[in-house]
C-alpha cells in the first residue's frame, strides 16, 4: 500500500459544558461517522464561551502525507476577570508511530490575524488506551475579549522511520477546554495512582534520613504535597528518554522530578552522567546581591540600588540560560512539552533580617553590596538555633517563577524548568545545613550541584547539594553541576504505569 495516497481525516464536535472536538484518522478511508448536520456549535464553561467558526459539528478531509487540517474556533471571556483555561486531548486513543501526527495551536485577537503560536509543532501524544492528555497548559483570555484559534493537525511522512504500523493505526479523540481557576486538582489521586501511601506530616528535619522513610505530606501553594524522604527506591521515572527521581507530588497533582541520567542509577552512585553538565557557574559575578536571582535586575554589571530593583526579573541568570537551552533541545523540540505543567519554581529572595536569621551582620536589605541572609537560610538552620523547618510555599509571588500562570506565579519564565530548592533538599532527608548524608536518593559524590535557593550575600551565595553529601552553599561565580527539575502534569501522571523501581520505573506505554 502506498503511504503517499490520500486518507480521510475526520473531526466531530460534541456539545458539552466544556469545549469538545472528537476526531478520527485512519489509513483506511474513514466514513463511519456518516452525515453531520450543521448547527451552532457553541460551548460554555464557567468563564468562557467557545464557538466553532464553521457552525458545523463535522469536518472531513482527505490528507496526503505532509498535508494538514485546521479547525478554527473562538474563545470568548464571559466572566468578570481574566480567564485561564487548559486544553486537552480527552478520551484519546492514538496508535500512530511517534511523530506521524503533529499539531500546532495559534491564536489572534482578530480573525484576520496575524496569528501567534501558543503551542509549537508537537507530537500528538501516543496512547494505546483511552486517556486524557494535555494539549495546551495555559491559555489566557483577558476579560471581555474574544480570541481566535487555529488548531492544525498534520499527517507526516517521516524520514528514516518505518511507518508500516501506521497502516492500521487509530486516532480517536475529544478536545476539551477547562477553566484553570475552577479546576479540581488531585494530588491525592496521583498518590493513589502511584500506589504509595503517606506517613502524614513530619516533625523534625535536623536528622539525616539514611534509610527509606517513605512519603510524607506538607502543604504547598496549590494544596497538599507528598514528598519522598530518605533512601527511597520507588521514585524512578523514565521520561523523554531520560531517568528522573520524583521529589514530590505537587498540590496540583503534578510530579516534580529531578534529572538523574540516561540510565537508572542506585542511590549514591558516583557518576557525572546523573547531571546535564558538571562545571557551570550560576551567574557571572558574585559582587551584588542581585546575582542570587534566577532572574534579576538591572541588566549587565550595573549595581542594584534597591531590593525591588535587584529582584526585578529582567535578566536571565547564566544558569537559567543553560537550563532553558537544554529544555528546548531535549523536551520542547522532541515533542514532550505537552506533558510538562506550568507549576511554579520558588527562587525565595525574602529577607527576614537578623532577628530571624540569627546572623549579626544581616542588614535585611537584599541589594548591592549589603550583607543579607535569605529565607531558606533560616529554615535550614544555618545561623540560628531554631530547628530546621522547610516549607513548600513561596513567600514572595515575584519569586514564584512560572511561564504563563500569573495567578500563582510571576509569568517570567520562557520554559517550565528550574532546579530543586533547599527546602526540598532538607525535606528529602539531607539533614540541617552541613549535616552529612551519603544514603538518600539525592546524594551524588561526583560533584556538588546547584539549587534554586539563595543563601546569603557577603558575596552572592546559593545553596547546593555538596558532593560531600550535605546541604551547603557556593559562590554563584564558582562551578557547580546541573540537575534540572520539571513538573509532569497531573494528566500525564495519571497515565503512568510501573512501580517506580529501577527495574520498572514509572513511564507511559
Amino acid at each position: 500500500m502506498n503511504l503517499r495516497t490520500k486518507r480521510m481525516l475526520c473531526l466531530l464536535v460534541a456539545i458539552a459544558s466544556v469545549l469538545t472536538i472528537v476526531g478520527s484518522v485512519s489509513y483506511a478511508y474513514f466514513t463511519a461517522m456518516g452525515e453531520v448536520t450543521p448547527m451552532d456549535a457553541t460551548l460554555n464553561t464557567a468563564t468562557v464561551s467557545a464557538k466553532f467558526s464553521d457552525n458545523d459539528l463535522g469536518l472531513n478531509a482527505e490528507l496526503s502525507f505532509g498535508e494538514s487540517i485546521t479547525k478554527k474556533f473562538t474563545i470568548e471571556n464571559t466572566g468578570t476577570a481574566d480567564a485561564r483555561v487548559k486544553m486537552f486531548f480527552d478520551e484519546m486513543t492514538n496508535t500512530y508511530t511517534e511523530g506521524s501526527l503533529t499539531y500546532t495551536l495559534s491564536y489572534s485577537e482578530t480573525e484576520d490575524g496575524p496569528y501567534t503560536e501558543v503551542v509549537s509543532k508537537t507530537n500528538v501524544p501516543h496512547s494505546e488506551r483511552t486517556s486524557k492528555k494535555i494539549l495546551a497548559n495555559s491559555l489566557t483570555i483577558p476579560v471581555g475579549k474574544t480570541y481566535y484559534y487555529n488548531l492544525e493537525i498534520t499527517l507526516n511522512l517521516l524520514s528514516d522511520v518505518n511507518q508500516d504500523a501506521d497502516l492500521n493505526a487509530i486516532f480517536n479523540t475529544k478536545f476539551k477546554v477547562e477553566d484553570i481557576n475552577y479546576e479540581i486538582y488531585y494530588s491525592l489521586e496521583t498518590l493513589k495512582h502511584l500506589n504509595v501511601t503517606s506517613n502524614g506530616a513530619k516533625n523534625g528535619f535536623d536528622t539525616s534520613a539514611t534509610t527509606d522513610e517513605g512519603v510524607f505530606e506538607m502543604e504547598d501553594d496549590y494544596g497538599m504535597s507528598y514528598y519522598y524522604r530518605g533512601a527511597v527506591t520507588n521514585n524512578y521515572v523514565k521520561f523523554a528518554g531520560f531517568y528522573w527521581r520524583i521529589i514530590r507530588i505537587n498540590g496540583d497533582g503534578s510530579l516534580r522530578i529531578i534529572y538523574d541520567g540516561t540510565q537508572a542509577y542506585t542511590n549514591g552512585a558516583n557518576t557525572s552522567n546523573r547531571f546535564i553538565k558538571t562545571s557551570q557557574a550560576y551567574n557571572s559575578s558574585d559582587k551584588d546581591a542581585k546575582y542570587v536571582g534566577w532572574m534579576y535586575g538591572p541588566a549587565g554589571t550595573a549595581p542594584s540600588a534597591s531590593k525591588e530593583q535587584a529582584q526585578t526579573n529582567t535578566e536571565d541568570s547564566t544558569l537559567k540560560g543553560v537550563v532553558d537551552a537544554w529544555y528546548k533541545t531535549n523536551i520542547e523540540d522532541e515533542g514532550y512539552g505537552n506533558a510538562v505543567s506550568d507549576t511554579l519554581f520558588c527562587n525565595d529572595r525574602s529577607t527576614p533580617g537578623k532577628d530571624v536569621t540569627g546572623w549579626s551582620m544581616d542588614t535585611g536589605l537584599g541589594y548591592g553590596s549589603n550583607y543579607t541572609g535569605y529565607g531558606a537560610a533560616t529554615r535550614t538552620r544555618v545561623w540560628n538555633n531554631v530547628a530546621s523547618a522547610p516549607t513548600f510555599k513561596c513567600p514572595q509571588k515575584n519569586d514564584a517563577f512560572t511561564v504563563n500562570d500569573t495567578n500563582k506565579g510571576n509569568g517570567a519564565l520562557t520554559y517550565p524548568i528550574g532546579l530543586i530548592t533547599a527546602d526540598e533538599i532538607v525535606a528529602a532527608g539531607s539533614g540541617k545545613y552541613g549535616a552529612t548524608n551519603n544514603k538518600y536518593y539525592l546524594c551524588n559524590p561526583s560533584a556538588s550541584y546547584w539549587s534554586l535557593s539563595p543563601y546569603a550575600h557577603t558575596n552572592a551565595h546559593v545553596f547546593i547539594v555538596r558532593n560531600f553529601n550535605n546541604l551547603y552553599s557556593n559562590n554563584v561565580d564558582n562551578s557547580g553541576a546541573v540537575a534540572p527539575v520539571i513538573n509532569l502534569s497531573y494528566e500525564y501522571a495519571s497515565t503512568l504505569i510501573g512501580d517506580g523501581t529501577m527495574e520498572n520505573p514509572y513511564q507511559t506505554m
